[in-house]
């Protein structure tokens, strides 16, 4: 079985949403696949998908080169779902009327349904929505259905049934909305007829048959880290070209503490995968001096990871390629995506950071997934706990919780406080159940008192998140006994810390790093 048949077509035009969309869809084994809204009809057909959905976006289609579709894929005969924008850019599209409104809808709305055909099919009379919008609709386009409304919004989803078209005003792509995903779930199968085929084994045997078609007989180096990314990208290219493949595992300095022996152990004992192991932590630390801006620091990081992997590779004979753990949110936080109208958040070194004239071509086999699929992954490859389990870890590593300039005084502080804020959430049982859980060095001193003495010494923070995908998260609610424990072993046995501070911010407005 094709585990690609069943297609659900994505097209940006600029929501920090659109990534989500496509994670919902694959919630559902349905393959879904990301392209700019200026995407062809011609590759459209070609890409065939059973169904289409047009993100939300941060325009307005009344704009002078408001981003839009091209028109020929409304006469195509596949579903078609619009989203926020997307569904203005139908009404657009079709004629109907829009305008902006002084007050504008943001957040939780009590939505009315009128309409329980096809897409809110089994649903409630009235569902909590997740809206974002400041332009309305106030005519439907010519055939159109009302679905529902709210309070403010007389036309929160409408449908045109005799093209398979819907819009609907509200994200159900996020958490917030209730029914959301089984609102996605009608769209994708009880009007696309999609077939739930996309399935991890699948992938894990056609990943492999490419990555050994693409490199040949040449030999590729991979970046090793021991997070799940680069562990997961390891073994599938392995498996796909064996002894071809030579992991090459950077001492940035910036590693967590005892992290480069815990590495090269399992990797040595566990997977026989030939390893190199590269101390570069004096260079690192060099490129960092004086750097306080965290886009530099990326930056630098990445090409500082690149020039080591190029210097490493002129070493092995035959390296073509190198091996990257990028995935799909790397992508969306770094560059308008595809070329597309979305926002830059920040760059990735495994994204921003690459240098134009870079000699190895990538293998990146995990760029169209999100997190919880690579650990899927993981588990079918027969990865350790310890690696499969391990919370997030940025790429540029520690460089972007130490805010500000990075010197190895604060290097030795940030370790010490980080392995105590792991040691005491395993602890109480709760690592799994965490997403991610770290500290972040702040660039301030506060006065306090130690022993009747006056101390001033560096802030911590202690950030913890729950999160499906890393697109958005909501902080962890640590019970306050845990939270008690954090401050007391960080304050009491880390010399240069007298305070320590708890965030309480979700993703979005935050992003999950400071940095």
């Amino acid at each position: 079985m094709n585990n690609k048949k069943d297609l659900i077509l994505v097209l940006d035009f600029g929501s920090q949403y659109t990534q989500l969309i496509a994670r919902r869809i694959r919630e559902l084994r349905v393959y879904s696949l990301i392209e700019p809204c200026t995407v062809s009809t011609d590759k459209i057909k070609k890409i065939a998908p059973k169904g289409i959905i047009l993100s939300g976006g941060p325009n307005s289609v009344y704009e002078k080169n408001a981003p839009m579709p091209d028109r020929e894929i409304l006469n195509l005969n596949t579903p078609i779902l619009g989203i926020c924008y997307g569904m203005q850019a139908i009404t657009h599209l079709f004629k109907g009327g829009i305008k902006h409104t002084s007050t504008r809808e943001y957040g939780r709305a009590e939505m009315y349904i009128d309409n329980h055909h096809d897409l809110f099919f089994t649903l409630p009379e009235k569902i909590t929505s997740w809206m974002s919008h400041g332009d309305t609709i106030t005519r439907l386009p010519e055939g159109a259905k009302k679905l529902s409304h709210t309070q403010q919004t007389p036309y929160a989803a409408f449908s045109i049934p005799k093209k398979k078209i819907y819009g609907v005003q509200f994200h159900p792509e996020v958490a917030h909305t209730e029914y959301g995903l089984q609102i996605i779930s009608n769209f994708v199968f009880r009007i696309c007829g999609c077939f739930p085929s996309w399935q991890v084994k699948n992938f894990i045997q056609e990943t492999i048959a490419k990555i050994r078609r693409q490199a040949g007989k040449d030999r590729v180096i991979c970046g090793l880290s021991g997070g799940i990314d680069s562990s997961v990208t390891a073994l599938l290219i392995h498996k796909a070209i064996g002894k071809n493949l030579t992991c090459i595992f950077v001492n940035n300095g910036l590693l967590r503490k005892n992290e480069p022996r815990q590495v090269r152990k399992i990797f040595k004992e566990h997977f026989r995968i030939n390893l190199k192991y590269v101390n570069a932590a004096k260079d690192f630390l060099s490129k960092l001096k004086g750097i306080t801006d965290p886009e530099q620091k990326r930056k630098i990081i990445g090409y500082e990871f690149i020039r080591i992997f190029e210097n490493e590779a002129k070493k092995i004979k035959n390296v073509k390629f190198l091996g990257q753990g990028t995935l799909y949110p790397d992508v969306i936080e770094s560059v308008p995506f595809f070329d597309g109208p979305t926002a830059k958040i920040k760059s990735h070194h495994n994204v921003g950071g690459l240098p134009k004239k870079m000699k190895l071509k990538l293998i990146e086999p995990l760029r169209e997934l999100f997190k919880d699929e690579v650990r899927e992954i993981g588990k079918e490859l027969g990865l350790p706990e310890k690696i499969l389990y391990r919370h997030p870890f940025p790429g540029p590593g520690l460089a972007v919780r130490i805010l500000g300039e990075i010197d190895r005084e604060k290097l030795a502080l940030i370790k010490e406080v980080d392995a105590k804020i792991e040691k005491i959430i395993k602890k109480h049982g709760l690592y799994k159940n965490i997403w991610q859980a770290f500290a972040v060095l702040l660039p301030l001193k506060s006065v306090g008192v130690m022993g009747d003495k006056r101390t001033y010494e560096y802030v911590a923070a202690v950030r913890a998140v729950n999160s499906l995908d890393g697109m958005t998260a909501d902080w962890t609610k640590l019970p306050y006994k845990v939270l008690e424990e954090l401050s007391s072993e960080i304050i009491n046995k880390t010399q240069g810390v007298n305070r320590v501070v708890f965030d309480i911010s979700s993703k979005p407005p935050a992003t999950i790093e400071w940095e």
